[in-house]
């Protein structure tokens, strides 16, 4: 029976909405703080030294992004310098631009007589002359426990976005840009809206860029991002921004990022690679790769989208001394190792985005269960240096056959290693009811 006109309308609405989102996301031009320079190594078995950390940064400036995070400032025992301090000091020091950087800083305190006392973080900003920050607060309960209440929370914070508005030099010598890192902010909208949104007020009537918002564990789900968002939103109107970042907790961190963005956030910042402070993050770089994705002209005018996955990968290996994990999507070595053709993506076709298109390529995988032809001769073309066309059909079918075999035989081979891989070619080519690479049956 065919469907009702009604059900059809009904479709096509649930589908016009859908392709609503998507064209939100296509238009799009995300305010994106990279912080390859310090997110990245906070969780990496190694970290960065100076040496590193001078060489990165121009990497990433020339890869297109624009705000980048230099370092953290505010972490315990401010009197025990971390690498970050030397340096934001060398920049100083050298005169090396730092246009469009920040450092992450913590409030200073204002006691109920009016006297402000700065904190650390902001006299290190001040004196290595970083001209923009990421200030950061704590909402929740346990959040705010040992470091102050509410009142006193509300009597500081004014005082301390007053006092590096008068005392931080930002780019071009004018006013700094600061964003108001709500470091527990999805915990403390889930405990306390009622709180948090008397703070978002008082922080619309601040001179400031915005805020963030994190979830510094990941385990919200997506739709509970953007109600938080949609919520910071009714309260701080463009042009202040509001951006967010998401931990890999739960495994929905990339989704997290895109709900954030159709319910009214401008952007987030992360680290480049996938690599955070606890198992991962939403990336910048898978961020960009699904922006790419979409469509989003902005991507490619505002980035080196060719350089994308090989500087990624070469960041991570630098703080981890260790390869990328083969199956992280996007960035991982097996993202694009095909093992049936079935799955490659293909340029134009609508939400494939081909490895190509981030500065990668195709290469093959062998799965006795699934690889056919195209995929084994590409495999034999990587291994053999020879052109996968020098393998005709008749043999890479022969290998199929003889992988399926083994299998029920109870021989469990790793075929993807040149040597089994040569070994099954052999049998498959030879003597014995083989074929040759020809295509000619054997004689037996």
């Amino acid at each position: 029976m065919p469907p009702s006109q009604t059900s059809l309308e009904n479709a096509h609405a649930i589908l016009a909405g859908a392709q609503a989102k998507i064209e939100k996301l296509r238009r799009i031009d995300p305010y994106l703080i990279d912080l390859s320079l310090r997110e990245n190594p906070v969780g990496a078995r190694i970290g960065q030294t100076l040496a590193d950390k001078l060489s990165i940064l121009p990497r990433i400036r020339a890869f297109g992004f624009r705000n980048i995070l230099l370092g953290t400032l505010d972490y315990a025992m401010p009197d025990e310098p971390e690498v970050d301090d030397d340096f934001m000091i060398y920049l100083r020091d050298h005169q090396i631009d730092m246009t469009g950087c920040f450092a992450f800083t913590d409030i200073g305190i204002a006691q109920a007589d009016g006297t402000f006392t700065p904190s650390p973080s902001q006299l290190k900003l001040q004196a290595y002359g970083v001209p923009n920050t990421l200030h950061e607060i704590y909402l929740s309960r346990a959040g705010m426990a040992g470091q102050y209440d509410l009142e006193t929370l509300r009597r500081s914070l004014p005082a301390s976005i007053q006092w590096l508005n008068d005392n931080v030099r930002g780019d071009g010598g004018g006013k700094p840009r600061i964003l108001i890192n709500i470091v527990d902010g999805c915990d403390a909208l889930a405990e306390d809206p009622d709180t948090v949104c008397s703070i978002l007020s008082l922080l619309a009537e601040q001179s400031i860029e915005g805020i963030s918002i994190e979830d510094d564990r990941g385990t919200y789900l997506p739709l509970q991002v953007g109600a938080f968002v949609a919520v910071a939103r009714c309260f701080l109107p463009p042009p202040l921004k509001i951006l967010v970042h998401m931990h890999a907790g739960g495994g929905f961190e990339n989704a997290s990022v895109i709900e954030a963005l159709l319910n009214g956030a401008d952007g987030a910042w992360g680290g480049l690679p996938k690599r955070a402070a606890i198992i991962g993050h939403a990336s910048l770089g898978e961020l960009i790769a699904n922006l790419v994705r979409l469509g989003n002209a902005h991507m490619q005018d505002d980035y080196r989208l060719d350089q994308l996955l090989p500087l990624a990968t070469r960041l991570q290996v630098l703080d981890e001394d260790e390869a990328v994990p083969d199956d992280l999507p996007i960035l991982g070595h097996n993202a694009y190792r095909l093992p049936l053709s079935f799955f490659r993506q293909h340029a134009g076709r609508f939400m494939d985005l081909p490895p190509e298109a981030i500065g990668g390529e195709y290469r093959y995988r062998i799965c006795p269960v699934v690889s056919d032809p195209a995929v084994i001769a590409g495999r034999l073309a990587e291994v053999t240096g020879r052109p996968a066309e020098a393998f005709s059909d008749a043999v890479l079918q022969q290998m199929i056959r003889l992988m399926r075999r083994d299998l029920r035989a109870g021989k469990r081979i790793v075929y993807d290693e040149p040597a089994p891989l040569l070994q099954l070619l052999a049998r498959a080519s030879g003597a014995n009811g083989g074929i040759h690479p020809s295509g000619d049956v054997t004689k037996a």
